[in-house]
């Protein structure tokens, strides 16, 4: 049986694998990490030009009106190549939180602009290491603070978790623009995703109006994004075993090519069946999600967590098989093990998802 993509969507693949290949090698990556610069705007704005923030908006709110299978094969190639964009804020959370909780008023008014990339958004949901929702909303102003907020210091807009008047979780939009927002960068392990400290003294901002509740969004929001960061997580996953089978390969030791030690064969072995089984469940993801099939909240889980370990086991293995030379600043390995931790924690880190993943199991 064929589980692939479709030509379509493999041609789409090609042409962003093409691109970035040029556009975003690691010479690129890492002035993000050396520098002060957030993300890299010049490829940033190629991105935008070839439409990938409009792909899955629907045509009459000026996006492409595309299904989430080419967002899953972009995915997969802005995490081969480590794009320090903020593709992941304002596309699979800003935009997809919108759609999932805004009115058809309120889409009507922000989706164009986020199409176009004429503005950048994110969402502001943690508090730090409580599970309380401690900001306020009061006469439509918002009052609080959100920690880890991904491109927190670029975007031009975030949709903050609250609680309104009545003591009830909402959703609002923010223009973080405004005076009375303040921002912080925090400490990072890979500083090419940023994330920021939001302060917010009497806000104005717009509750999101759908007909969703704000808790339903927000599990909406995690379940289509787990999937999207899954097909990310694959790509880094592929980029690595590449460069361990290359360096492997080119190098010799006593007087053997050193993939041909056993020890080694069994890294690239472990890193390649991890990288299968993830892309598995990835594509079991990515169908659920294109069909809104009632399957997605499982298989949503069943992918992050298994995209999570696979990064992670890729990433690290992927060092080891360089050797001495794997934790050198000059050897790139260390790049996709920062990302591979970075995205291990977003949207809950993997006990979360492990919890939620047998939750979902036994209620199925």
């Amino acid at each position: 049986m064929n589980f692939d993509f479709s030509e379509d969507k493999n041609n789409i693949q090609e042409h962003a694998h093409s691109m970035l290949a040029k556009e975003c090698s690691s010479a690129s990556v890492r002035p993000i990490i050396d520098g002060d610069q957030y993300f890299d705007a010049a490829l940033w704005q190629q991105v935008v030009a070839l439409g990938w923030p409009a792909i899955t908006i629907a045509e009459k709110h000026g996006g492409l009106g595309l299904s989430y299978l080419e967002l899953c094969v972009i995915a997969t190639e802005l995490g081969r190549s480590l794009a320090p964009i903020p593709f992941i804020a304002s596309v699979y959370l800003g935009t997809e939180l919108i759609k999932a909780a805004a009115s058809p008023a309120q889409q009507q008014e922000w989706l164009p602009a986020l199409a176009s990339g004429d503005i950048i958004s994110t969402v502001a949901i943690s508090e730090g290491k409580t599970n309380h929702v401690d900001c306020l909303v009061s006469d439509n102003q918002l009052s609080g603070r959100k920690s880890a907020v991904l491109h927190g210091m670029i975007a031009n807009t975030a949709i903050v978790s609250a609680k309104n008047g009545n003591g009830e979780l909402a959703l609002y939009f923010a223009e973080l623009s405004d005076s009375s927002v303040s921002r912080a960068p925090q400490d990072s392990l890979d500083p090419s995703l940023p994330r920021a400290e939001l302060i917010f003294d009497k806000t104005p901002v717009i509750q999101l109006a759908g007909q969703t509740p704000a808790a339903s969004a927000l599990h909406t929001l995690f379940d289509r994004a787990a999937v999207l960061l899954a097909f990310e997580q694959v790509g880094g996953c592929e980029a690595v075993i590449d460069m361990a089978k290359a360096y492997t390969t080119d190098r010799y030791a006593f007087g053997r090519q050193v993939a041909s030690f056993q020890a080694i064969k069994h890294k690239l072995a472990d890193m390649f069946v991890a990288k299968e089984l993830a892309k598995s469940n990835a594509y079991y993801g990515a169908w659920a999600l294109a069909a809104d099939a009632p399957e997605l909240p499982l298989a949503a889980a069943t992918a992050r967590v298994s995209a999570i370990d696979a990064y992670y086991l890729c990433s690290k293995e992927n060092i080891q098989a360089h050797g001495g030379m794997g934790f050198t600043w000059e050897f790139d390995c260390h790049l996709y093990y920062r990302r591979a931790q970075n995205l291990s924690t977003l949207l809950g880190g993997n006990p979360y998802w492990k919890g939620l993943l047998v939750d979902r199991l036994l209620a199925a």
